[in-house]
């Protein structure tokens, strides 16, 4: 499907209801090369119409004043009052992954060791894109090593002493290792830790998150405030994964500072500290 900001209604399209009036048909394009994710200011308004009737407010606007990146701006669209876009059933995933898939584009690097970088780095560039296509294709029916050809057994060999480093990917097994070794670092230059500390908290269950889901009958000044049926929370979670991450952040943003005395314009303890006393530093990840 084609933007609609590209390709105008056709007004010679048109329906005949039973008085007589016409009415123009939502015309939808449709041809064999894929729409550009990249550049591309129509390609969101023509995926969600619905989203954006009036066929502007689109992402990677040139021209925009201030300039804005995509995630940032995905951000504004599930924080606006109008919750259609976090109500949405494919919005967010379908934002979520061309943030994964750009930051995979522009944060994953190949690294040779120094000694084979002359004569990898010659062999890499004469390497032809059909051919690793041709490879890829082979490995994905499962073809075996025997059945490639030499030109193809060149380009698998070669990639043997190529590294891929993606450390900036959030989950990938790099940036699993990018933290560990951060704590490493903390340990070395802070000590080793005194206190290890597991949050998790619950949602489902908090009258919190119904005031951030937009309840606005709990009373949080009560000690025990009256909340919906569980199954309901449940619901409200599920429909809203937004507020429950603002929930969660809430949480976490509280328990440092008002629980643990912890500066975060600062970046440093209060000066009164907390329950446990000044914190020095400490390091959290999120599962």
């Amino acid at each position: 499907m084609y933007p609609l900001g590209k390709y105008p209604l056709a007004p010679s399209v048109r329906n005949l209801v039973p008085d007589g009036s016409e009415l123009p048909d939502l015309v939808l394009h449709r041809g064999s090369t894929a729409v550009p994710e990249y550049n591309n200011p129509d390609l969101m308004p023509g995926m969600y119409p619905t989203l954006f009737p009036a066929g502007t407010g689109g992402f990677d606007i040139p021209d925009r004043t201030c300039a804005i990146s995509f995630q940032k701006q995905a951000e504004y669209c599930l924080d606006l009052a109008d919750r259609s876009f976090r109500y949405h059933h494919s919005f967010l995933f379908v934002a979520l992954n061309i943030i994964q898939r750009r930051t995979a584009h522009l944060q994953t690097h190949f690294t040779v060791r120094r000694s084979k970088f002359e004569t990898v780095a010659t062999r890499l560039i004469a390497v032809k894109s059909s051919v690793l296509q041709s490879v890829a294709d082979h490995l994905e029916n499962e073809g075996k090593y025997s059945g490639l050809t030499g030109e193809q057994r060149a380009a698998l060999d070669l990639l043997k002493h190529v590294n891929t480093i993606a450390a900036r990917i959030p989950g990938s097994q790099a940036a699993k290792v990018f933290m560990r070794n951060e704590i490493r670092s903390y340990c070395g230059f802070f000590g080793l830790p005194h206190l290890y500390i597991t949050l998790n908290p619950s949602a489902a269950h908090s009258p919190i998150f119904q005031v951030i889901f937009g309840d606005e009958t709990i009373d949080l000044s009560k000690q025990f405030p009256i909340l919906v049926s569980a199954r309901e929370r449940a619901l409200r979670l599920a429909k809203d994964p937004v507020a429950g991450a603002d929930f969660y952040n809430f949480c976490i943003t509280a328990i440092f500072r008002y629980l643990f005395g912890w500066d975060y314009d600062k970046r440093e303890s209060t000066p009164s500290g907390g329950i446990l006393g000044k914190i020095e530093s400490f390091y959290g990840s999120s599962e």
